[in-house]
């Protein structure tokens, strides 16, 4: 029992125990949504057959579910906790983050112009723009004086304009779970892991739950140009989330996400070591108005997913001076957060990682021949 205890220990939240949990397993006939209540499992398929059928029950109760005693990390394989959901992503939601950004874009995806670039940008808005209410006056008071140093960007508008950047980070069923390999594109050479807390919102708008994920990000792509976006975020294997949504209750609530700690470590094959450090209560915007802005002119029937972005800026050195950070095959990528656990991956390229293979046709296909589809309300 003790070596249970340290299992689950070593990936969830502290007081896991306490908390209600929502996730997915997969199992010798398919992938099921399971519930984790009090430290006991339950597999929901009969109930309901995918996450967001039972996110949109409402009914968190396990009732009608298949009790599988303890949960145990060991014996269960932890799936993406989201299926039908759209994962949507919001970026530069904090200072430091705009900051990378700008120098990514006025060097053109070259990592050797990027340490005069930083020392210019920081030491004229370094302390004004962590301050700044997006959209406020003193919001358009700081864009008028960067226009006029001639240090104005796109990604700067997004940090303190009044429109937040909501973008689509991976297609539906194709984000990994807990210890899945992560890809990085084969062609990338200045890439890093973005650590973020993500928001489950139903398909009424409502923020239901949380949970941990990689925004993998490939700062050569986007540095080039704000239209490589979509190569630079959506990749084979470059969206992780995990290792379960914790669900909102009285033990735990978006204050517990506004306040967060979210914390980094990188451990390298070549012995190279990285640590960093997320705080929420830092971020620009607040989760629900990203939330708005996400549902705004657009609807979502079977929910999203919602990165909240990061305060993680890779800036130190892994082989050249000046270099930054950039990743290496075999990189092992620890996120976690008291009250949300630990998500672990090994980074490989999008090319060699496992081909995303199981869609929605093929999730159809699976519940109907296990008659699970006549459960869907």
């Amino acid at each position: 029992m003790v070596a249970v205890a340290d299992a689950n220990a070593s990936t969830l939240p502290v007081d896991w125990v306490a908390g209600a949990f929502v996730g997915r397993m997969l199992t010798d006939d398919g992938p099921s949504p399971i519930l984790v209540l009090g430290g006991q499992t339950f597999d929901m398929a009969r109930v309901a057959p995918t996450v967001a059928a039972l996110v949109e029950a409402g009914d968190f109760s396990g009732a009608g579910g298949i009790a599988l005693g303890a949960f145990d990390i060991k014996t269960i394989r932890l799936l993406s906790p989201v299926d039908l959901q759209c994962v949507k992503a919001a970026g530069v939601t904090f200072a430091v983050s705009a900051i990378e950004r700008v120098i990514e874009e006025r060097a053109r995806g070259d990592w050797s112009a990027a340490s005069a670039i930083r020392a210019r940008l920081e030491a004229r808005v370094g302390g004004s723009i962590r301050s700044v209410v997006p959209g406020s006056p003193a919001a358009a008071a700081l864009k008028r004086a960067l226009i006029e140093d001639g240090l104005w960007s796109q990604y700067l508008e997004v940090a303190i304009g009044p429109d937040a950047e909501v973008f689509t980070k991976a297609p539906v069923l194709a984000s990994l779970g807990a210890d899945a390999d992560i890809g990085i594109r084969s062609d990338s050479t200045w890439n890093n892991p973005e650590p973020e807390i993500a928001l489950l919102v139903d398909s009424r708008g409502r923020a239901v739950g949380a949970t941990l994920g990689n925004d993998v990000n490939l700062r050569d792509f986007e540095g080039r140009s704000a239209l490589l976006l979509g190569k630079a975020k959506d990749n084979n294997a470059s969206c992780a989330l995990g290792p379960l949504i914790r669900l909102f209750d009285d033990g735990f609530t978006l204050d517990d996400v506004r306040h967060a700690e979210v914390r980094l470590r990188i451990d390298g094959e070549d012995g190279y070591e990285l640590d960093g450090v997320s705080n929420m209560a830092e971020i620009s915007r607040d989760p629900l108005d990203l939330v708005r802005q996400t549902l705004s002119e657009h609807q979502y029937p079977d929910g999203f997913v919602l990165f909240l972005g990061t305060l993680f800026a890779p800036v130190q050195d892994r082989d050249e001076p000046g270099r930054g950070f950039t990743h290496k095959i075999g990189d092992r990528v620890t996120i976690e957060s008291a009250r949300l656990g630990r998500l672990v991956n090994r980074v490989t390229t999008s090319r060699d990682a496992d081909p995303w293979a199981f869609g929605i046709g093929a999730l159809m296909a699976n519940l109907a021949r296990r008659g699970l589809l006549e459960t869907i309300k």
